[in-house]
């Protein structure tokens, strides 16, 4: 199974943001965190940002969208170049809608989960979107503690896709470390944010020992 290690901006030194970039031109893909102050009470950056670290970044976008509105905001980041550009189902009016429009665009489209969302309502529509983002701890904040509690849904995913043959990725973001790592990927998760993990140390070296902890755990059949 790939093991994709996204690290998060928020973690990053914003000053330095060229080279911030830089130093984690190993991982696969920098995860991009869009608050609104609206949909979680915390406010971070929009489409300018945004397109100047695609300008500047080595590897592509995973654009995590905490917004009100996605079904109108969302298909600009697509429009944008982010090769993926996730969205909650808890803002959107209509997700396989706005999903499939982000795919016309060119991007992939991802739905993400808070802790306390069922995940079952969107088994039977998978097939709509390339990436399932099951939160690992309440969005708007770093620094929280992973949600242990939060695996029986992202294992409950993971067994719908797997049943369907169909190729999603599965996402945790949140309180990701490699002594949390394991935990979400015997749970089925093949794509791990991690910010501090990854930015308060060298970043190469944090993200194999990110990538070497997740393939020490690979998903069991329960």
């Amino acid at each position: 199974m790939t093991t994709r290690i996204n690290p998060s901006i928020l973690a990053a030194d914003f000053a330095n943001i060229e080279h911030e970039l830089a130093r984690i031109a190993t991982a696969d893909l920098v995860h991009v965190d869009v608050m609104d102050n609206h949909f979680v009470p915390n406010l971070t950056f929009g489409p300018q940002m945004v397109e100047r670290i695609r300008a500047t970044s080595p590897i592509p976008l995973d654009v995590h969208l905490m917004i009100d509105d996605p079904d109108r905001w969302a298909p600009g980041y697509a429009e944008l170049g982010a090769e993926s550009v996730t969205f909650h189902v808890e803002a959107a009016a209509d997700p396989v809608a706005l999903a499939r429009r982000l795919r016309e665009i060119g991007s992939r489209a991802g739905i993400a989960l808070k802790p306390g969302t069922d995940a079952e309502p969107f088994l039977e529509v998978l097939h709509e979107f390339d990436q399932v983002l099951v939160m690992t701890v309440e969005p708007g904040f770093g620094g929280q503690s992973f949600m242990p509690e939060t695996m029986p849904k992202l294992r409950r995913v993971a067994d719908a896709v797997r049943s369907a043959g169909l190729d999603v990725w599965l996402q945790v973001d949140g309180g990701v470390t490699v002594d949390t790592i394991g935990t979400a990927a015997e749970a089925g998760a093949d794509t791990f944010v991690a910010g501090s993990a990854v930015f308060r140390g060298v970043p190469e070296e944090q993200i194999a020992a990110l990538r070497a902890a997740a393939s020490a755990h690979p998903h069991s059949h329960r």
